[in-house]
C-alpha cells in the first residue's frame, strides 16, 4: 500500500522554552507541572508554520503532543486540515492506526477533496484490519467513473496528436474499460492499431465490447483496410455520417440546375496544401477549358506556404476561403454562386465538411478522389471512377451510383519533377540485393500481406524489404514479427520521411513494389510506376482493392496484377529470380509509357471535362 503522505511547511525561528521541554526524554509530558499550562500556551499560540517546524525537531511522541494539543484550540479552522493531516502521519508512525484514522477524518471533514487524506485513510484502515473500510476509502479518492472517463480520452487525443501511439492507445482503452460502447473511442483506438501493427486491430480486449462491434465502429478510412467488402464500407459510412453529420434543413440548390454558358465547377477540399491529393490534381485545374468551364475552389485548408499550394490556388478563377465558415454559411456561398456541378475531394477523410454537402449547395454533387469508397450521403449525386475500379456489376454495393470516366479514374500531374541525386549506399540500401518495397502508411499493412511479404524474402535469395520507418511502435512489431519468421534483422530495412522530391528519387533505388490490400497505393503507386518502378498488386473487390489494377491496366503492366494471395506471392517470387522478366517489366517503364497513358493529362482533363458536360444536364439525380 502507499506510504504515509507528509505536508510541510518554511518556519520562523519560535520559543527555546518549547525547543527545550520537546528535547527532554518523553516530549512536552515530560515537562515540570507547572510549566505545563505554559507549554501547552505556547504550542496553541504557534501558527501553522511555526507548529510544524517544532514538530520536525520533536521525536514522535513530542510530534503527537504538538499537534494533538495545537488542533485542540484550532482543530475547527480550515487550515486545521493540514494538522489533522500529519497529526494522522505522526500517530501512524506511532503505532496507532485507529487514531491515524481519526484524524484522516478529521482532515477530510475540513477538506473533502483531500485526496492525500483519503489515501492515507485507507492505509490506517487497513492497518487496522478494516479491510472493506480501507477499499472504500481508496475507491472514494477516485475521481468518478465519468471523469476519468473524459480524462483518459482527454489524454488519449493530445498523445495521439504528439504521434505517442502506444501511450494513446493505453489511455483509450482504459476509457473503454470504465464504459465500452463509445464509438468514438473504438474508431481511433482501432485506427492507432492499424497504424501501430496491432493485429487483429479490432481486438481490444475489453470486456463487454466484442470485436465484432469494435471493427463495426473503426470509421470509414479505418475500414478501408479493414474490410474488402464495399457494402462493410457503406455500413461503416452510413453510422459515422450518422453520428456526425445528420441531416439539416431543405436543399438549397434548384432541382432543374442552372443555365449558364460556362459551367461553374466548384471544388471542395481541406486538403488544398502539401497534400497528395493537390500533386494529383494541380494540373487538371490548370488544364480546364475556360471556354467551358469556370473553376472555383472552396477552401478549408492550412496555410502551409508549400510550393504546392501556390500553384493549386493559382489555377483556380475563384478562390473562396471557408474554413472560418460554419457549414451552412459555406453552402450558402456555394449556392450564392451558383455552382453547377460541385466536386468534394475529401469524402470522409479527415477534416472533411459533410456537413456542407447535406445542404445540396449545388444541383450536382460528386465526391471524387479524396476517399476511395462508398459514401451513402443522400445528397450525393455520383462517385467517379472507372471500368476497373468500380465494375458494372457492382453498381448495386455503392452509394452514391458510380460515374464512369473513360481510361483511369486518377488525374496526374505531367510536370517533370526535379529529383535530387540519390544512391543505394547513401540510403542503406545493398548494392547486389532484390530490393522489395512498399512505402505506403503501416496501417495499410494487414496479418496476412506482411505474412506474405516474409515469405516471398524468404523464398529469393538475396532479397530485402524497404519499409517506410512509419512509427516507433509499428517498426517494433514488424521487426519482432520478421526474426519470429527466421529471417535475418538486416533483410528489413526501414526508409525515414523526406521530402516530395527526394521520396521519388528514392523509388528508383528499389526493385519491384508490393502494394497492400484491401487498401491500395494510389497517389505512391502512381509516383512509383512514373519513376520506373513495376509494382505487383493484389487486386479484391473494392474500390481501394482495385486501384493499382486500374492504374497498371492503363500501363500496360496487366502480368502484375494477382487474383490471390498464392497468386501475389508466386509472381513475386518469380519476378525476383527471374531478373529477364524483371529487365523486361524496367524497360517497358522506361520508355513513355507513363506519359502516353497516366501521365497524359491534357487527355485526362477532356475526358473528365466529357463526362462533367454530361451530368450537367441531369441535375436533380441526388
Amino acid at each position: 500500500m502507499s506510504m504515509p503522505l507528509t505536508l510541510s511547511f518554511p518556519l520562523p525561528d519560535d520559543d527555546q522554552m518549547l525547543r527545550h521541554a520537546l528535547a527532554l526524554p518523553g516530549g512536552l509530558a515530560a515537562a515540570p507541572k507547572g510549566d505545563q499550562a505554559c507549554l501547552a500556551r505556547a504550542v496553541q499560540g504557534l501558527d501553522l508554520m511555526g507548529l510544524v517546524r517544532h514538530a520536525e525537531g520533536a521525536d514522535g511522541t513530542g510530534v503527537v503532543q504538538l499537534y494533538e494539543i495545537w488542533l485542540a484550540a484550532h482543530g475547527h479552522e480550515p487550515q486545521g486540515c493540514a494538522a489533522w493531516f500529519n497529526l494522522g502521519v505522526a500517530r501512524m508512525r506511532a503505532g496507532n492506526p485507529a487514531g491515524a484514522a481519526a484524524a484522516y477524518r478529521e482532515a477530510l471533514r475540513l477538506k473533502p477533496d483531500m485526496v492525500e487524506a483519503q489515501i492515507n485513510l485507507g492505509t490506517a484502515l487497513e492497518a487496522s484490519g478494516q479491510t472493506e473500510l480501507a477499499l472504500g476509502a481508496w475507491r472514494a479518492a477516485l475521481p468518478p467513473p465519468a471523469m476519468r472517463q473524459v480524462l483518459h480520452n482527454q489524454l488519449g487525443r493530445v498523445l495521439e496528436s504528439q504521434g505517442r501511439l502506444g501511450p494513446a492507445a493505453e489511455e483509450l482503452r482504459a476509457s473503454l474499460l470504465i464504459e465500452p460502447h463509445q464509438p468514438d473511442v473504438q474508431q481511433h483506438l482501432v485506427h492507432m492499431r492499424q497504424r501501430m501493427t496491432a493485429w487483429p486491430p479490432a481486438h481490444l480486449d475489453v470486456p463487454g465490447l466484442t470485436e465484432a462491434e469494435a471493427a463495426a465502429n473503426c470509421g470509414p478510412l479505418a475500414a478501408l483496410a479493414l474490410f474488402d467488402d464495399p457494402l462493410l464500407q457503406a455500413a461503416t459510412g452510413q453510422d459515422w455520417i450518422r453520428r456526425k453529420a445528420p441531416p439539416v434543413g431543405p436543399r438549397m440548390s434548384p432541382e432543374e440546375g442552372y443555365r449558364h454558358d460556362r459551367i461553374r465547377i466548384g471544388y471542395l477540399s481541406t486538403d488544398f496544401c502539401r497534400h497528395a491529393m493537390s500533386f494529383l490534381i494541380a494540373e487538371l485545374l490548370e488544364l480546364h477549358d475556360r471556354s467551358r468551364f469556370e473553376v472555383y475552389g472552396y477552401c478549408a485548408s492550412p496555410e502551409d506556404g508549400s510550393d504546392i499550394r501556390a500553384r493549386v490556388l493559382a489555377a483556380m478563377d475563384h478562390h473562396v476561403p471557408i474554413k472560418a465558415m460554419t457549414d451552412q454559411e459555406a453552402a450558402a456561398r456555394i449556392r450564392t454562386d451558383e455552382i453547377d456541378i460541385l466536386i468534394d475531394l475529401n469524402g470522409l477523410t479527415r477534416g472533411a465538411r459533410v456537413g456542407v454537402l447535406r445542404w445540396k449547395p449545388a444541383p450536382v454533387q460528386i465526391t471524387y478522389l479524396g476517399y476511395i469508397g462508398p459514401i451513402p450521403l443522400p445528397e450525393l449525386d455520383y462517385i467517379l471512377c472507372d471500368e476497373i475500379t468500380i465494375p458494372p456489376e457492382l453498381d448495386h454495393h455503392y452509394e452514391p451510383r458510380p460515374l464512369r470516366i473513360e481510361g483511369c479514374y486518377q488525374a496526374n500531374d505531367s510536370r517533370t519533377p526535379v529529383l535530387p541525386s540519390v544512391t543505394r549506399a547513401a540510403v542503406g540500401l545493398p548494392e547486389g540485393a532484390f530490393v522489395y518495397c512498399c512505402v505506403s502508411h503501416h496501417y495499410k499493412i494487414t496479418e496476412a500481406m506482411f505474412g506474405s511479404w516474409c515469405d516471398i524474402v524468404a523464398e529469393v535469395e538475396g532479397s530485402v524489404l524497404w519499409l517506410i520507418d512509419d512509427n516507433p511502435e509499428s517498426r517494433l512489431a514488424l521487426t519482432t514479427r520478421w526474426e519470429a519468421r527466421g529471417l535475418s534483422a538486416d533483410r528489413l530495412l526501414f526508409a525515414p520521411r523526406v521530402d516530395p522530391d527526394r521520396y521519388r528519387a528514392r523509388l528508383a533505388l528499389a526493385d519491384l513494389f508490393l502494394d497492400t490490400t484491401p487498401y491500395n497505393a494510389g497517389t505512391i503507386a502512381s509516383d512509383a510506376l512514373r519513376m520506373g518502378l513495376p509494382l505487383l498488386t493484389l487486386q479484391g473487390t473494392a474500390f481501394a482493392a482495385r486501384m493499382a489494377a486500374s492504374l497498371l491496366t492503363a500501363i500496360g503492366l496487366t502480368e502484375c496484377i494477382a487474383t490471390s494471395p498464392r497468386d501475389y506471392v508466386a509472381r513475386a517470387t518469380r519476378i525476383g529470380q527471374d531478373r529477364a522478366l524483371h529487365s523486361a517489366m524496367k524497360a517497358h517503364l522506361a520508355g513513355d509509357a507513363w506519359a502516353r497513358t497516366l501521365g497524359d493529362s491534357a487527355g485526362f482533363t477532356a475526358r473528365f471535362e466529357a463526362v462533367m458536360e454530361v451530368v450537367r444536364l441531369k441535375p436533380g439525380a441526388g
